[in-house]
């Protein structure tokens, strides 16, 4: 499974690599949807795309990530202040008599200000960080679509929640940001053939169990470039006030051989640059072609470094 990746930071590349343009009413969109929920997760590589606006949508674009920012910084102060009074609370409880309680409080105090104040220097910091281009499930990422035809970059979620089915099924089937091969004319049946898509990676993630314990691998191909992972898409659509959710997963399928030693089972699908066109435009292509294109994929060195054990 992969659970999390390196999106691609220059958008230019997008549009070497697949000739695609920026639907910019819908990263307007999902950009404002983010001021209402605050949750909703855009890696700050998208977020630099938008630095030096060229168009009235893009300075809008621009001003509701400044807000954005602006308020994810005021709301990590406020935590930080509030943690640095409950760790101070804890030091005069404890220079009287120790207890758990104040000993506990005074950890989890000390770890609340020290993640916040990671992030924040992250938030404030004007430097590209390796974290930039990080996505995990449920965050938003690039993806590149066929609609007619144009070749379109949209901001998709990275959990597909297929159309027709209740919302419920995010907590039902929590590993739905990847689409198994041997699934796809089951499960995916009402996505493959129809709504394909590519998300352009320059590495991806992948956890392994290494003598009972998780461990964190991140691979990248050698030699170092884009890799064009197939995807399977959907627009969801609530019955209830017609609000609409497009999101994707990442097609995986049996590993090379380097990344089976390293002790994983699965692999994102790195397709060829010949290939592209058919895979985004499926309904010209027949089932067979589909899956020679999927079985026709590039084949660079996937070497790997353990980031956490």
């Amino acid at each position: 499974m992969c659970y999390s990746a390196q999106v691609e930071t220059q958008y230019r590349r997008y549009v070497r690599e697949t000739g695609a343009e920026m639907d910019l009413e819908q990263f307007e969109q999902v950009f404002g949807m983010r001021a209402a929920l605050p949750s909703l997760r855009i890696p700050r590589s998208v977020e630099r795309w938008f630095d030096e606006p060229k168009s009235t949508a893009e300075e809008h674009i621009k001003t509701l990530i400044e807000r954005y920012r602006t308020a994810s910084a005021t709301k990590l102060e406020r935590e930080v202040f509030t943690q640095r009074k409950r760790l101070a609370d804890a030091e005069r409880t404890l220079v009287v008599k120790t207890t758990k309680a104040a000993t506990e409080s005074k950890r989890i105090a000390t770890g609340k200000v020290e993640s916040a104040m990671r992030k924040l220097e992250l938030l404030k910091s004007p430097r590209p960080n390796s974290m930039d281009g990080r996505i995990f499930p449920m965050y938003y990422a690039p993806i590149v679509v066929q609609d007619g035809d144009r070749r379109l970059v949209r901001l998709a979620r990275y959990h597909c929640r297929p159309a027709g089915k209740p919302a419920t099924i995010d907590r039902k089937f929590p590993g739905l940001y990847n689409a198994r091969r041997d699934n796809l004319t089951k499960f995916w049946k009402g996505q493959f053939g129809h709504s394909h898509a590519l998300m352009l990676v320059s590495s991806f993630y992948e956890n392994v169990d290494r003598d009972g314990r998780n461990t964190v691998l991140h691979f990248v191909p050698r030699p170092a470039d884009t890799m064009l992972v197939a995807c399977l898409y959907s627009t969801w659509s609530d019955a209830k006030d017609g609000s609409q959710l497009l999101s994707f997963a990442a097609i995986t399928d049996e590993p090379p051989t380097e990344v089976a030693a390293a002790g994983h089972d699965r692999m994102i699908v790195n397709l060829k640059v010949e290939n592209v066109e058919a895979w985004l435009t499926p309904a010209k292509q027949s089932v067979e072609t589909l899956q020679a294109i999927l079985s026709d994929r590039q084949t660079p060195y996937y070497e790997h470094e353990v980031l956490a054990a």
